[in-house]
């Protein structure tokens, strides 16, 4: 082949010059690739050899964590960006009660139909636990905790040190203020991140258990599992257990809506009693892991990390954007790194089932909601125990797959056809309540239709299920401007507070 090579040059020596050249540049190319790597290589070597402060293990506050790892911390300062919209939802705070006034009535009882936003960022967790009308005025005009030390479980990195300090079943027994000047700062660095090798690690005790009850080892997750399973430490469906409000996921029977509900079944588990109805309603919180591992990208092995936190450069670093936000904000990083279509089509194939989720989900409302009411009415009009315990089973059964399908963040992205399958299932079981409770009304000589009160505004909502609107934010107003600033100044104090940035 040589020789061949040979006399074809000496015919026309120009071969010999263009494959000369063409080595040339081979090797001009390799050593540009090889000089980057090298470069690449030299400047994350600085980056961890230069650290600027020591990290302790149950180091909470964010920013100290940043004068090591600026680019990060820096991108995460952004989670504080509330301007992203889309057609469903986005970073801004959204009155969901004002939007939709019925979910005042199908929490009536429970402290959600005080107050219901949208969420926004991780930067925002601690303001917004405390600003919500949810967690009460503790320490106004002598009123208690109505919630425990538990609500905090998942709002920042201070969580971990405090279990540590007082022990786990200890931290969620105790009354919710009683960490107000402990729980200062919002969800970050120390949630995910192993402070001496910067590993992904668990820092929540619940998902722990509730991997070992299973017979699962977590320590035995893949790096990529991790980058999904660190988001599950607080995005899941769970409860309080037991007197001691002891966080559980109810995944002991498997991860399913329907292996939750028969696990809080046969517990004879309900949040609370509905002051209308009277069913013993299942409060879905946020099973976001368990429907996204449901979803198509899950079952590819797609993280939760790779569509909320793209990668990104900058010089010769590479890393995880931490504005964790919607994929939609980013397109070219996330979508576009999988899918070729244009960010116009992406965009609009989320959007389209998303409105078909919701339209099962505006249909299941308005049966759920007058299922409510007509059970209201039928306790009125002398029905019994016995005559309306399938009414409520049905109506416990439509609520909880209402909730599960509407309380999870992104659920008709992550797994469409099972949250319309779920929802779908939802609105049979409001309709079957309709049925049987028009049976109790007929059998009291009730024929009429169930008249249907003034609900059109959150207002007039929480009036009717005999809330004072007024008064509760008065009260919290007090509570903000009183209770506040005392654990803040407490926070100081203590130094749990960082004084840099």
């Amino acid at each position: 082949m040589f020789k061949k090579l040979t006399q074809i040059i000496k015919r026309k020596p120009v071969v010999g010059w263009v494959i000369f050249f063409v080595v040339m540049a081979g090797v001009f190319i390799l050593g540009l690739l090889a000089a980057s790597i090298t470069e690449r290589r030299a400047e994350i070597a600085t980056l961890y050899a230069n650290k600027k402060v020591d990290i302790g293990p149950f180091e909470a506050r964010n920013e100290i964590w940043g004068e090591n790892y600026p680019r990060e911390y820096d991108t995460w300062t952004r989670t504080a960006d509330t301007s992203f919209v889309s057609e469903f939802n986005g970073s801004r705070a959204v009155d969901v009660l004002a939007q939709r006034p019925a979910m005042v009535i199908f929490w009536a009882g429970y402290s959600f139909s005080r107050e219901y936003n949208s969420p926004r960022g991780h930067k925002h967790a601690i303001e917004d636990m405390i600003h919500i009308l949810r967690t009460g005025n503790p320490g106004v005009d002598g009123e208690k905790d109505i919630q425990p030390a538990t609500c905090w479980a998942c709002k920042g990195p201070d969580v971990p040190r405090m279990m540590h300090e007082v022990g786990i079943a200890n931290f969620y027994k105790a009354p919710w203020s009683q960490m107000g000047s402990e729980i200062v700062n919002p969800i970050g660095c120390g949630d995910c991140h192993d402070p001496k090798t910067m590993n992904l690690h668990i820092s929540r005790p619940a998902l722990v258990e509730a991997f070992e009850r299973r017979g699962m080892d977590i320590a035995q997750a893949t790096p990529q599992e991790m980058r999904s399973l660190v988001c599950a430490q607080c995005h899941v469906e769970y409860y309080f257990k037991g007197d001691g409000k002891y966080l559980t996921f109810p995944w002991d029977k498997g991860m399913t809506m329907e292996d939750a509900e028969r696990y809080y079944d046969e517990a004879g588990y309900y949040d609370y009693i509905h002051t209308l109805s009277r069913a013993p309603i299942l409060k879905a919180q946020h099973p976001d892991y368990e429907l996204a591992m449901q979803g198509i990208h899950a079952q590819r092995g797609i993280s939760c990390a790779d569509c909320h936190m793209p990668y990104t450069s900058e010089g010769g670093i590479k890393y995880s954007d931490h504005h964790i936000t919607s994929p939609l904000q980013y397109i070219d990083r996330t979508c576009q790194v999988c899918h070729r279509e244009s960010e116009e089509t992406l965009r609009q194939n989320v959007y389209d089932r998303q409105r078909k989720a919701n339209e099962v989900r505006n249909r299941l409302e308005e049966e759920l909601l007058r299922a409510h009411l007509e059970a209201e009415h039928a306790w009125k009009v002398g029905a019994t125990e016995a005559e309306m315990a399938p009414v409520l089973k049905l109506i416990r059964q439509s609520q909880w797959r209402w909730d599960y399908g509407v309380a999870s963040h992104g659920a008709s992205f992550h797994a469409p056809q099972e949250v319309t399958r779920i929802l779908s299932a939802g609105l049979d079981r409001a309709m079957q309540a309709r049925l049987a409770v028009a049976r109790v009304l007929v059998k009291h000589g009730y024929t009429n239709e169930v008249p249907m009160p003034d609900i059109a505004t959150k207002e007039k909502a929480q009036r009717y299920i005999g809330l004072d609107p007024d008064a509760l934010k008065t009260k919290k107003a007090k509570f903000i401007d009183k209770v506040v600033p005392q654990w803040i100044e407490e926070a100081r104090q203590k130094n749990r507070m960082a004084s840099v940035g």
